[in-house]
């Protein structure tokens, strides 16, 4: 039954998270980009501390090994991750899809910082194999243009390969501090002080509030973000990092796109293709590789 919760709260994750795509694309509309992140952790921050305070006995990270979990969820995931991501997806010439490519290498760039600092959490070559088959499985189902991804812009895919680093480190190093703090508090904490971070950036960029645009669709956009993306999106993803360990939670890049081409087909009429049967036909066999020990136990 474990398993199968776990398998759950992964989808779970992918479906919220792929469908945050839709989102984004339509604050950056609105807001500012870097703004348009802090302020989603302004909110996500507060409603998670609320919540903290209702489900721990203390929502107050205690001692330098608390405190430096927070430090890196702020840094790394929380302000590291939106704001190089948002900064770089402004750019017109980082599309949807060159950006789902590029913050597709995150599996491959969490085993690169496993072999660091979690030995006991590599991949074997049959399970490497597998990483590489998804993120080509999320390549075909990104379908972006071949020109695109070597021509103008090349500062902002930078920007967005950063993010992706950004994510992967940050998930390696709270997996190996393990300070044993509440998921909520670390959550809360983590959104609050990476919103006063990304703030700062934000600043140094000249960005301005006054550039904010209010109306009910970006406020849509903002609400979803904070509340489903962030505030349900992390807790899920946290309690997941915590089970099955940095390289297999961060799949969850490979997944994501499938759940945003469902969203596309759903709700905004976008068909499925012959190349996004193929996409999900090769991010299903990547994920059989990788997880092919538990697979096994499964059907036996």
């Amino acid at each position: 039954m474990s398993r199968y919760r776990t398998l759950s709260l992964f989808l779970l994750l992918a479906a919220v998270w792929g469908s945050a795509f839709v989102a984004i694309n339509a604050g950056l509309a609105y807001f500012p980009p870097v703004t348009f992140a802090a302020l989603r952790f302004d909110v996500a921050g507060i409603v998670m501390l609320a919540y903290a305070a209702y489900a721990v006995d203390d929502p107050i990270p205690r001692g330098r090994r608390e405190w430096s979990d927070v430090a890196i969820g702020a840094t790394l995931i929380i302000a590291g991750y939106h704001a190089f991501l948002f900064y770089g997806e402004s750019s017109p010439a980082v599309t949807s899809a060159i950006a789902a490519v590029i913050v597709g290498l995150s599996p491959l760039l969490t085993t690169v910082f496993a072999r660091a600092f979690l030995p006991s959490e590599r991949l074997t070559l049959v399970g490497v194999t597998g990483l590489l088959i998804g993120l080509v499985g999320a390549v075909v189902l990104a379908s972006p243009d071949p020109a695109n991804l070597t021509g103008d812009g090349t500062t902002a895919k930078f920007l967005v390969l950063l993010a992706a680093t950004s994510f992967a480190l940050g998930s390696v190093l709270t997996r190996a501090l393990d300070s044993g703090m509440d998921i909520e508090t670390m959550e809360a904490w983590s959104m609050l002080v990476g919103a006063v971070l990304t703030h700062g950036v934000a600043l140094v960029l000249g960005e301005s509030v006054d550039a904010i645009v209010w109306t009910t669709e970006s406020l849509l956009a903002l609400g979803y973000l904070a509340v489903v993306a962030s505030g349900l999106g992390f807790l899920i993803y946290f309690d997941l990092l915590d089970r099955v360990g940095p390289i297999e939670i961060n799949l969850v890049s490979y997944v994501a796109p499938v759940f945003a081409a469902l969203v596309g087909w759903l709700l905004l009429d976008e068909g499925l293709t012959l190349t996004t049967v193929a996409g999900f036909a090769l991010i299903c066999t990547g994920f059989a590789l990788v997880k092919r020990s538990a697979i096994r136990e499964e059907l036996s």
